[in-house]
């Protein structure tokens, strides 16, 4: 038997056997060409034909896997029409006097490969999308048909990568599982895997291998392993697991509508972390709380050049809209470091986690923030709005911000343009100096948002962009886990509310930490709520003072007595 660690995509537990897609080879060669206008109008006709086709995929996904998850293709409709995707196209026919599917294969290389540098897994996630698009238009160019997707009964797809397009095709009854050596679990093709309740395993990579072509393999989606020619003990163990994980989701389900309550009374909201409105659709099935962190900058990686005060204006408000009431955290723009789009160029930057970025691109440019903040202020009407600023380390920047803020309620004022007078003010908790600073950050604003991912990387001295560094970079560390409950100590010290959005928010393990610390909200990925939701209503925080000390938050040594003795024995030094 052989166990193959990947990572969980769609979870589920899967029995079949191995058959190994091989996607039709795309021979793409450049050539010179003599009349670059009729290479234009072949592209032209490609792009037509693959409109026409994305709007057929789309009508018939609607009924199929619903109006949410079909909206996938609408973002490959926007993608075939990008204007940067379109232009790039264009001028690599024209300036290389070259033909159009070598064009295409070009311009989409050089979009993926920008993409692919980006910290953001949402954003690195379309990649695949681009590919996808691409390879629909290069087909059209070549005027080649579409690859069959048929398959045997029983059958557990493996690939390198498998296109959203391709996933819409699959059919279910035949296909029980899909595995691949790359990918990732926020592609549109992961999505789709757990809409359609196909278990998905993704990033097995160079382990899966066309050798075990037509073994008979185990899939489980839930914790991300592929085991190929299984024993039967692990085979009575995968069956046991998919009867538990059955019962498991049912108990699950009953929690829709529920508080969030420990054994002994204690409640805190649990909230979801989206990158864009394709998000909502699983914010909604998990039954979130509100969202706890709306990561603005999708709107801006997303576009090529800065967003318009309509585009963000119509998102804010259909994702306030669509969460009935609930509480909304908008993040302001947080560009840099890894997350450049094109048209703002930052200059070099040796070190660019310490450069500019967040708030400080904001203050450099007022007209760009005043914008967000506009478009921000006109969609609070539409429901329970918060905003949340990045990467203060000093409450001056608190009071610019305020002073700028007012500035576009007055201009909305005078425009007769409504905005809601009960919008939230936070910041994120994500350096040393926040937390040390935060007995006076709290008197400035409404809640705190701890942003672990970045609190980690600057407390620890932990670049989380080198790969030789991750077994250092611990959200666990006792370090980090202090710096969190002096936040909440002072934030509770002023009556304000306060959050952890970071990655460890999902950690159950430390679920327990976060509560007897007073944590008010915790913020994850909407997978996680579930989960985190159960483990809240089975712990007991009657002695928080015990609990923090397992954790490491608290000592077992009386700090008072600590500080008596010190002082008694600088007296007896000095006498």
């Amino acid at each position: 038997m052989e166990r193959i660690r990947g990572r969980a995509a769609s979870g589920g537990i899967a029995f079949g056997r191995l058959v190994f897609f091989q996607r039709e080879e795309e021979t793409v060669k450049k050539h010179r060409v003599v009349n670059p206008q009729i290479e234009l109008e072949r592209y032209e006709y490609a792009k037509k034909m693959a409109l026409e086709e994305i709007d057929g995929l789309y009508n018939r996904e609607i009924e199929h896997i619903g109006k949410d998850h079909a909206d996938i293709f609408l973002i490959h409709k926007m993608l075939v029409e990008d204007e940067d995707f379109v232009e790039m196209i264009q001028d690599i026919i024209l300036n290389e006097s070259c033909n159009a599917d070598y064009a295409v294969h070009l311009a989409a290389n050089q979009m993926a490969s920008l993409l692919g540098r980006i910290e953001d897994d949402y954003m690195r996630a379309r990649t695949l999308d681009i590919k996808d698009v691409s390879r629909r238009l290069i087909r059209h160019i070549q005027n080649k048909s579409e690859q069959s997707m048929k398959f045997n009964k029983r059958t557990i797809l493996c690939s390198m990568d498998i296109e959203p397009s391709e996933t819409t095709r699959l059919d279910k009854s035949c296909v029980k599982a899909i595995c691949t050596c790359y990918g990732t679990v926020n592609s549109h093709s992961s999505i789709l895997s757990r809409s359609m309740n196909i278990p998905s395993v993704v990033s097995l990579g160079k382990a899966l291998t066309e050798e075990y072509n037509g073994c008979e393999a185990v899939v489980d989606g839930y914790s991300g392993i592929l085991y190929v020619e299984p024993d039967e003990e692990t085979i009575r163990r995968m069956i046991k697991k998919r009867e538990e994980e059955g019962r498991k989701h049912e108990l699950l389900k009953r929690l829709r509508g529920r508080r969030n309550v420990t054994l002994d009374g204690i409640e805190i909201g649990v909230y979801a972390n989206i990158s864009g409105l394709m998000d909502m659709k699983y914010v909604e099935e998990n039954d979130a709380g509100g969202i706890g962190l709306l990561r603005s900058e999708f709107l801006y990686l997303q576009n090529d050049d800065y967003p318009d005060e309509e585009l963000q204006f119509y998102t804010y408000r259909r994702v306030l809209e669509k969460i009935n009431g609930k509480r909304v955290i908008v993040r302001t723009l947080d560009l840099g470091v890894d997350k450049n789009p094109d048209f703002y160029d930052v200059g070099e930057q040796q070190n660019p986690a310490m450069g500019m970025r967040s708030i400080r691109i904001c203050f450099e440019r007022p007209d760009v923030f005043k914008t967000q903040l506009r478009a921000l202020y006109r969609a609070s009407v539409y429901g329970n709005l918060a905003i949340l600023f990045p990467m203060i380390v000093d409450p001056d920047e608190i009071r610019k911000i305020k002073t700028i803020t007012k500035e576009v309620c007055n201009e909305l004022d005078s425009e007769g343009i409504p905005y809601s007078h009960s919008v939230e003010h936070g910041i994120m908790i994500e350096t040393p100096a926040s937390v040390m600073l935060s007995d006076e950050l709290a008197r400035e604003v409404d809640f705190f948002n701890v942003g672990t991912n970045d609190l980690e990387q600057y407390t620890l001295a932990v670049d989380r962009h080198d790969p030789r560094l991750e077994k250092y970079c611990r959200p666990d560390h006792i370090a980090i886990l202090r710096m969190i409950k002096i936040a909440a100590d002072s934030a509770h010290r002023y009556g304000k509310w306060i959050g952890v959005c970071g990655e460890i928010g999902g950690e159950l393990s430390l679920t327990e930490a976060f509560l007897a610390m007073g944590i008010d909200m915790l913020s994850v990925s909407p997978t996680n709520i579930l989960p985190l939701r159960r483990k809240i209503r089975s712990l007991d925080l009657s002695d928080k003072t015990a609990a923090l000390k397992r954790h490491g938050v608290l000592r077992d040594i009386d700090i008072d007595e600590v500080d008596k003795n010190s002082s008694e024995n600088r007296l007896k030094k000095h006498s």
